[in-house]
C-alpha cells in the first residue's frame, strides 16, 4: 500500500473550511495517515500555496513539520505537534499558518514525506531548509489538497 494522506474534514481537491483559515480559528485541520513504509525512519508534512507564486512571488509556506512519529495514524485539529519540530511559515511565525488567498481561490498542498532518517534541522527553520534536507531521504510522499477562497 502507498503512503497515503487525507482528512475527515474535506475531500481532496475540494473545499478546506473556512475555520482552518488564517483570519479564522487558523488551526490544522485534522489529518489521518495510512500506508507508511516499514523502513520509514520519520514522517516530515508541508503545507504551501503553489498559486501564491504571482501575488506573493513564492510559493507560500504555511506549515513545516519534521521527526514526526512514524507510527502516527492520525494527526488530530489544532496539532501541538507533540514529539515533533514545526518550522516557520512564511508569515515569519512558527506552527500552523492557515489559507489567506489575497485574490482569489488558491489551491493548497499537504505533502507527506515518508524518509529514511531523522533531520536535524535547526528550530523554526523554513520550507526551502526542509526540502533541501529530505534530497535523497525520501521513500515514499502523498499530496492531499484543498481550495480556499478569499
Amino acid at each position: 500500500m502507498a503512503l497515503q494522506l487525507n482528512s475527515p474534514v474535506f475531500a481532496d481537491g475540494e473545499s478546506i473550511p473556512d475555520r482552518y483559515g488564517y483570519t479564522e480559528a487558523n488551526v490544522n485541520p485534522p489529518l489521518e495517515i495510512d500506508g507508511v513504509p516499514g523502513e520509514t525512519v520519520s514522517l516530515a508534512l508541508v503545507m504551501d500555496d503553489p498559486d501564491a507564486v504571482e501575488p506573493a512571488g513564492k510559493v507560500w509556506g504555511h506549515w513545516v513539520v519534521w521527526n514526526i512519529d512514524p507510527e502516527t495514524e492520525q494527526i488530530p485539529e489544532d496539532w501541538d505537534a507533540a514529539g515533533a519540530h514545526e518550522g516557520t511559515t512564511d508569515y515569519g511565525e512558527p506552527g500552523y499558518g492557515g489559507p489567506n488567498p489575497p485574490d482569489r481561490e488558491h489551491i493548497y498542498r499537504f505533502r507527506l514525506f515518508a524518509l529514511d532518517s531523522d533531520l536535524a534541522l535547526d528550530p523554526g527553520a523554513e520550507k526551502e531548509t526542509l526540502e533541501a534536507e529530505i534530497e535523497g531521504h525520501v521513500l515514499d510522499q502523498a499530496t492531499l489538497t484543498g481550495t480556499y477562497a478569499p
